[in-house]
């Protein structure tokens, strides 16, 4: 993060006179040209970082990129075609683009010490396909076509083709589900993850709900999976990678991590050892943003066996890469590689410890009991409501949250009976254990005052809620004495 309109560690750094003017003349320019074509997206621009400024964000998935990272994304880098991978473009003219690419990998490689970094993917998703496909394409692809006695598929005859694209199609993939914490792109049957593979989920042990390793290894042992598939976006906890390298090296799959919401936690070395997944999987795919408060885009980190698979990533799965986003990565990359965004990580779990103790000190029930990432997960049933009515009652309190299923959820996926909160944003913005303690009493006497209300036809409604008279306003007011002591881009002024 920016040294000068950004918190060190936890406490909030006074920018520099000259760069908070020269960082406030470059947005209000910016801002001046937009509004000359289209006033009302310069409007909503300035209404987002207002409203960004004048709320608790505690959504997981978000955090505040600096300035730099910033500006970088809105250059003429956005103009440039560039299909293809360093020094093999299928356009002329790219060596910017080049020397772009090349410097985000630098970093992605030596800020994780993967043996091979893809910068391309224009999100996490597209990540986790590259991830798929150049998996599928080193498993099957090379063997069958060294096979057929051929270099590539165009190579291959029709009749080859379909018994190849047969043997895509119908392969095995195991991921954590959806309840226990598990991402979309898991192999959930909406998602494109669930229609490519012959899928199945590992969930989390019933009374604890941690992570059960030996149902992990079971699970493996009778579906044969090609790919293993560890990671999470609502998992509060930490996971044993050389673990699960060991259940996938049994099974003969290949172990793909996706690291998207603790890529933070990684890149400053608060998981280390075990627990940092890239010396142990054969894959790993993260966004940009989140923990690593870089642009929204993706990464794959990868071993030298996998390299020429994922290089590929474009044409098997993606178009043209986005120059102006892969340029402002690498800047978050320089960013995260510096000491201060170590001090940052250790900050956002020990927030995240901080926000879990105060909900338990005040009779709420957490999913696994506590956190040891920067993820909490709320049950909210014990306050008679759903993760939709509360998520809506907060944000009525400017506290912004997302709705999140627990393990086995009643409720399903669109209603939940769970939030979850996330201190990368807030920590980034300066915010302490005291201050996070004070929002977890907030949260509380905010779903404490929410009562459910009957649905049109008098049952019992899922998302619709009343909250108690001047709750909304208290808990505004004291959002805001937290806030104004820890400005977001303090100095910026558009």
């Amino acid at each position: 993060m920016s040294e000068h309109l950004a918190p060190r560690g936890s406490e909030s750094v006074a920018p520099g006179a000259e760069y908070a003017a020269t960082a406030s003349s470059a947005y209000r320019a910016a801002l001046s040209v937009i509004e000359s074509v289209e006033p009302r997206i310069a409007a909503a621009t300035r209404a987002e970082l207002s409203d960004q400024r004048a709320s608790l964000k505690l959504i997981a998935s978000e955090n505040y990129a600096s300035p730099a990272v910033l500006l970088t994304m809105g250059t003429w880098l956005s103009d440039k075609y560039a299909e293809g991978t360093i020094g093999h473009r299928f356009y002329a003219g790219c060596q910017n683009v080049d020397t772009v690419e090349t410097v985000a990998a630098e970093h992605a490689r030596e800020l994780f010490g993967a043996e091979y970094a893809y910068a391309q993917p224009h999100s996490g998703i597209d990540a986790n396909l590259v991830a798929f496909w150049a998996i599928l394409a080193h498993r099957i692809e090379q063997p069958a076509l060294a096979e057929y006695g051929v270099k590539g598929i165009n190579d291959l005859s029709e009749e080859d083709w379909e018994t190849l694209r047969q043997r895509f199609g119908n392969q095995r993939a195991l991921g954590m589900s959806l309840d226990a914490g598990g991402h979309l792109t898991h192999g959930f049957r909406p998602n494109i993850s669930g229609k490519m593979f012959h899928q199945r989920s590992y969930g989390t042990d019933p009374e604890t709900q941690l992570l059960d390793y030996d149902a992990v290894r079971r699970a493996a042992q009778e579906f044969k999976p090609l790919i293993l598939i560890a990671g999470y976006s609502a998992y509060p906890r930490r996971i044993n990678f050389a673990k699960m390298r060991e259940i996938a090296d049994e099974v003969g799959a290949t172990l793909m991590v996706d690291m998207a919401h603790f890529a933070g936690l990684v890149a400053g070395k608060v998981f280390t050892g075990d627990e940092d997944p890239v010396p142990h999987a054969h894959v790993v795919t993260t966004t940009t943003h989140k923990s690593l408060r870089g642009p929204r885009g993706g990464l794959v980190l990868a071993t030298k066996e996998y390299a020429g698979s994922v290089d590929r990533g474009c044409p098997m799965v993606l178009g043209g890469p986005l120059s102006h986003v892969m340029a402002a990565k690498a800047v978050a990359l320089a960013e995260a590689r510096r000491p201060e965004f170590q001090t940052y990580a250790q900050n956002v779990a020990d927030n995240a410890k901080s926000l879990a103790e105060g909900f338990l000190t005040r009779g709420a029930r957490l999913v696994t009991g506590g956190t040891d990432n920067h993820i909490v997960l709320l049950d909210v049933s014990g306050f008679g409501l759903t993760g939709r009515q509360a998520e809506s009652a907060l944000l009525d309190a400017g506290i912004v949250t997302n709705r999140n299923s627990v393990p086995n959820d009643p409720n399903g996926a669109w209603y939940t009976s769970g939030i979850r909160f996330g201190t990368p944003a807030l920590t980034t913005r300066g915010f302490g254990a005291a201050e996070f303690d004070r929002i977890a009493e907030l949260v509380v006497d905010v779903l404490k005052q929410t009562t459910p209300t009957a649905t049109a036809a008098g049952a019992p409604g899922k998302a619709k809620y009343s909250l108690a008279d001047g709750v909304a306003d208290a808990t505004k007011a004291a959002s805001a004495e937290l806030l104004d002591a820890h400005p977001l881009y303090p100095g910026l002024e558009l």
